[in-house]
């Protein structure tokens, strides 16, 4: 029996705008076979929304608190989230705020 999926939103804070750390995200994601997306928020910060399992979470996790070359990631918030089924079938790119 395969573990059950749930959601987390990813808030990440540095310099992580302009170092292609969406897309840097999305390959990380298809490499840990986690759903969702990415996209730069006003304030400067990248938000990703993940569904996976637990232990698919815990990598991703690590992965965004690493960020792309040309990054720097000073913080990684995690917060809890409703499981958004239009989001389960794979992990975009968002381009709106």
């Amino acid at each position: 029996m395969s573990e059950p999926k749930q959601a987390r939103r990813f808030f990440i804070s540095g310099t992580v705008q302009g170092v292609a750390f969406r897309y840097f995200a999305l390959h990380a994601a298809v490499r840990l076979q986690v759903t969702g997306y990415a996209r730069n928020l006003r304030d400067g910060r990248v938000e990703v929304y993940a569904i996976g399992n637990a232990e698919q979470l815990v990598a991703f996790q690590k992965v965004l608190k690493t960020g792309p070359y040309g990054a720097s990631v000073m913080n990684v918030l995690e917060e809890a989230a409703a499981l958004e089924e239009q989001h389960a079938g794979e992990f975009s790119i968002l381009t709106n705020v």
